[in-house]
């Protein structure tokens, strides 16, 4: 069957033939994009539902967190005044937000400028097109 289908490509006229890779050409293209489309909006299903998890096990990790800052205060409270437990907890866990904000900020600082070696390649094609003109 293959040899009776090549037989009868080789007796159409090269525009047909053309017109014919062309439209089966479009017609792959057009399915490969739907199947990459059908298989991106599954993955962004699973990547929604587990950003969801995440946000949850933020939540319950900060409601651990209040937990644990009580109990502090609870176990500092036997041994000194509610208030100054209370104070002490909260000078401790400002000092971690503030060791951790400056780490932050500093690895922010590093990754500036973005991508350096892509915007020195660009700069060097830029200096190679204008030698070339």
């Amino acid at each position: 069957m293959a040899g009776h289908q090549d037989s009868d490509l080789r007796e159409q006229p090269i525009g047909d033939l053309l017109k014919q890779l062309s439209e089966e050409t479009s017609t792959l293209v057009k399915q490969e994009l739907a199947l990459a489309r059908a298989e991106l909006e599954q993955q962004g299903k699973r990547a929604g539902t587990g950003a969801g998890m995440l946000g949850g096990a933020g939540v319950a990790g900060l409601l651990t967190l209040g937990a644990l800052t009580a109990t502090l205060i609870g176990v500092l409270d036997t041994a000194m005044a509610f208030w100054l437990a209370a104070l002490i907890v909260t000078v401790v866990w400002a000092a971690v937000a503030g060791v951790l904000a400056l780490q932050g900020k500093s690895k922010i600082q590093q990754a500036t400028p973005p991508a350096p070696q892509t915007v020195e390649t660009m700069k060097e094609d830029v200096r190679w097109a204008k030698t070339r003109t």
